[in-house]
């Protein structure tokens, strides 16, 4: 039975993927962890602090395939400990001429934290790859709707005209920004970890430091310059990052989410034949995706503030931090990972409806052009004075009914030339379209 959704059979689709789930289920992540003993095995090998016989031998035998995973947990229950399980049914599988030389030295910290450096690559790598393909969908509509008008709003209230393809413009770049610090931080947080007891890695004697570095290449990970047993920064960056991709999703999320309402209607998201927004009321079409985008970033950002309080560490070890670490680290990649897989769909099926936009702009009765008209009428009386009479305008257009320019054009503010100049959208967008163009063209 599953306990936690990412494991559900009925549910599991909402919280992760099959490709991160098989990183962090009991088997991916064993399997990574019998690597790391191999690679250890090898690296001391190619120094003569362990028979090279018995490192080909752990190699031959380390295979998760081999290991009975109930038992390894029927271990670690009995002994307390976080890896003696699995180092004793491991001993139990190797021939005895190896038996004693498998996790020579090494301590709990050096196999979870370099899975964490592992396991951050892997992320990296699939992150990376999603991001790419979400900002490639935010750069499509953009090109595609360069030119489609639409309502701007600001504190959720109609401002002026801009375009959608402006608005995903927005979004391209945003995203662009995040591959960006992904892989600025990825040298940061793909390294090993090997300090024995407490991090001097005393056990090793003169060849400690050559170990560690040929440990980290044989993984094909960054060798530390310190051994980082109470160091949590690197987690708390890689959690920190996943927290800003995934609140930049819910923040499309969210914008898709609103324009969507019957009442807005300016673009939907991809609807599947038979899916079933309510129960009870047969009609409901629900944002399903774009709704479901904040929820999994609110527990993605939960996750990093765990993180952070794990940088508070005590003295030499201290496993309050790094213990939590295994909870939160598996849960908020593949959150992430899930979140991005909803996104590029999201954003690869996105109805935009061209027509309901401009209806939109239309009804606010050029109200919406209050600043390009202010703009006009300031070559006149200046910009302060300007703002005031379109502003009484604007209010008694909004209550008394009547098109704006129109107003304005019957008190003999403006004529018609420059009203007309004025009330066109199109000529109100600024640098919009420009905006749009750099964007699409650093692709």
């Amino acid at each position: 039975m599953s306990s936690h959704l990412a494991d559900s059979t009925v549910y599991g689709h909402l919280w992760t993927t099959p490709e991160l789930h098989a990183l962090f289920d009991d088997t991916g992540r064993t399997r990574s962890w019998l690597a790391i003993l191999v690679a250890l095995a090898h690296a001391q090998a190619d120094l003569g602090l362990v028979p090279a016989d018995a490192a080909r031998e752990i190699e031959a035998h380390a295979l998760v395939e081999q290991l009975d995973l109930d038992e390894v947990g029927a271990q670690t229950r009995a002994t307390g400990h976080s890896t003696l399980g699995l180092i004793r049914c491991l001993r139990e599988i190797l021939p005895e001429s190896a038996r004693e030389w498998v996790y020579f030295g090494a301590t709990v910290q050096d196999v979870s934290d370099t899975w964490f450096g592992l396991t951050m690559r892997a992320v990296a790598d699939v992150v990376g790859r999603d991001l790419a393909r979400c900002e490639a969908a935010a750069v499509d509509l953009a090109r595609r709707h360069r030119d489609t008008v639409m309502c701007g709003r600001t504190h959720g209230q109609p401002g002026l005209p801009i375009t959608f393809g402006f608005k995903a413009a927005v979004w391209a770049s945003e995203l662009a920004r995040h591959r960006e610090r992904l892989a600025q931080a990825r040298p940061r947080c793909e390294v090993a970890q090997l300090g024995g007891a407490l991090g001097t890695m005393d056990f090793w004697g003169d060849p400690a430091l050559a170990l560690l570095d040929g440990f980290a290449a044989r993984l094909g990970l960054a060798a530390p310059d310190v051994p980082w047993l109470t160091a949590r920064d690197r987690v708390a960056e890689f959690l920190g990052l996943l927290a800003m991709v995934t609140g930049t999703l819910a923040k499309i999320g969210n914008e898709i989410f609103e324009l969507q309402r019957p009442e807005i209607g300016e673009v939907a998201e991809p609807f599947t034949e038979g899916t079933v927004g309510s129960i009870t009321m047969p009609h409901k079409r629900n944002p399903e995706i774009s709704e479901h985008l904040d929820t999994l970033a609110r527990i993605v950002r939960a996750d990093a503030g765990v993180a952070v309080e794990g940088m508070v560490a005590l003295h030499e070890r201290d496993g309050r931090g790094w213990k939590a670490e295994w909870l939160v680290l598996p849960e908020a990649c593949q959150l992430t990972g899930a979140a991005l897989a909803f996104t590029a769909r999201l954003l690869e099926g996105l109805q935009v409806d061209a027509e309901r936009m401009r209806a939109n702009l239309d009804t606010h009765r050029g109200y919406l052009l209050s600043e390009p008209l202010m703009v006009a009428l300031a070559q006149r009386v200046g910009k302060h004075t300007a703002h005031e009479v379109v502003y009484a305008a604007a209010m008694a257009v909004r209550t008394g009914g009547g098109d704006l320019g129109e107003r304005l054009l019957a008190e003999g503010l403006l004529d018609e030339t420059e009203v007309a100049a004025a009330s066109d959208p199109a000529r109100a967008l600024g640098a919009a379209t420009a905006f749009v163009d750099r964007v699409v063209g650093k692709q």
